[in-house]
């Protein structure tokens, strides 16, 4: 009995001795010390006050807001914050909060946490405010019984913290066509200030009986600074002119596989094409042909009809003038049969009778 006090009393002076020389590396000290403690519980009657338990717990933070390191500590045995030593360390061995002895202690905290953390004693909660992205890891809690004999490691825990910056709604820019009867639509999605990477982003086009996907390669630019994503995509596609469209541009993040949906672009049906009116003068010189037609077409039919028509004057005239040729020959013939040697009296006398049947039609006095 009087060598597992003794070993127990080595053991605090020992671990508070290092307390003081590794004052900013915790997690050695407590180690070490647990070491120690846990080699004093293989005697019996282990004092119930060295090491509760250690424990593991995931939590979420948003950019810019605050994220809970928890430590759950139970404090079965209502120990005071006075005697209590607490800190939190993240995975760099970076001191965020120690709390000694119910005061807070900022000279051990680095710089780039002094101000934003706030210690929750009721649930036994740090909470770091302003969370970057930078931020994300894992972080240690640790609780040190303060004794009479020095420092007594207590409890421990590890936590996991991840950060996540929400996207901006993706946002659709349509670029305009040089071709406007043309169904090609050309256009841009974009969406900002998001973390992490995003699984993909794609197109989605519905109309009243169908609904297409269509993928691309996703463009991202990450900022050196503030760590976060800006996405966007450029695509080119046909849509059917005779119904209405309403195009999507959906982002898909992760880890939550959550989809994102920009406000609709609608694109309404397009009316029919009129068929373009015909030209004037093509109607006029139609008009003229027409008439060309029409016009050759009556002359044609009046000429033929002239063609089969008899003509009674000029007939009868020269049937006339036929007959009383055939009797002047007859006349002459029968002269010359029965008087071949007349007289010119004779001869006279049948001119003026040539003469007069010639000038049949002249008037008489």
């Amino acid at each position: 009995m009087g060598l597992r006090n003794t070993l127990l009393v080595m053991a605090l002076l020992l671990s508070d001795s290092i307390w003081v020389l590794y004052k900013e590396k915790w997690s050695l000290w407590f180690f070490f010390s647990f070491f120690l403690s846990s080699l004093l519980c293989l005697f019996p009657h282990c004092p119930p006050f060295l090491l509760l338990g250690a424990a593991s717990l995931e939590s979420q933070a948003f950019f810019n807001e605050t994220g809970d390191l928890p430590c759950h500590f139970p404090n079965s045995q209502n120990l005071s914050l006075d005697d209590l030593v607490i800190f939190w360390q993240d995975q760099n061995k970076l001191v965020l909060y120690e709390l000694y002895r119910g005061q807070e202690k900022p000279h051990n905290v680095h710089p780039k946490y002094i101000g934003r953390t706030s210690f929750d004693q009721d649930s036994w909660t740090l909470r770091l405010h302003n969370v970057q992205i930078k931020d994300k890891g894992s972080y240690q809690c640790f609780i040190h019984h303060k004794r009479p004999q020095g420092l007594m490691p207590t409890y421990h825990m590890s936590s996991d913290l991840s950060v996540l910056a929400n996207f901006s709604q993706p946002e659709i820019n349509l670029i305009p066509n040089q071709t406007e009867n043309s169904n090609i639509i050309n256009l841009t999605c974009s969406s900002t200030q998001g973390y992490p990477e995003p699984q993909r982003m794609y197109i989605l086009v519905k109309t009243k009986n169908s609904t297409t996907e269509y993928d691309t390669v996703m463009k991202k630019s990450q900022n050196n600074i503030t760590e976060l994503y800006n996405i966007s995509i450029s695509m080119s596609f046909s849509i059917p002119p005779e119904t209405n469209v309403s195009i999507f541009c959906v982002l898909q993040l992760e880890p939550t596989k959550t989809l994102l949906f920009s406000p609709p672009c609608n694109i309404d049906a397009k009316p029919p094409v009129p068929s373009p009116p015909v030209p004037d003068h093509i109607l006029w010189i139609a008009a003229l042909l027409v008439t060309l037609v029409v016009v050759c077409g009556m002359v044609f039919f009046l000429t033929l009809k002239k063609r089969k028509k008899p003509q009674a004057g000029p007939s009868k005239e020269c049937e006339t003038i036929k007959l009383e040729g055939t009797e002047s020959e007859q006349t002459e013939k029968r002269v010359e049969l029965q008087e071949p040697e007349r007289s010119d009296e004779a001869q006279c006398d049948i001119n003026i009778s040539e003469t007069a049947s010639g000038d049949k039609s002249a008037p008489h006095f």
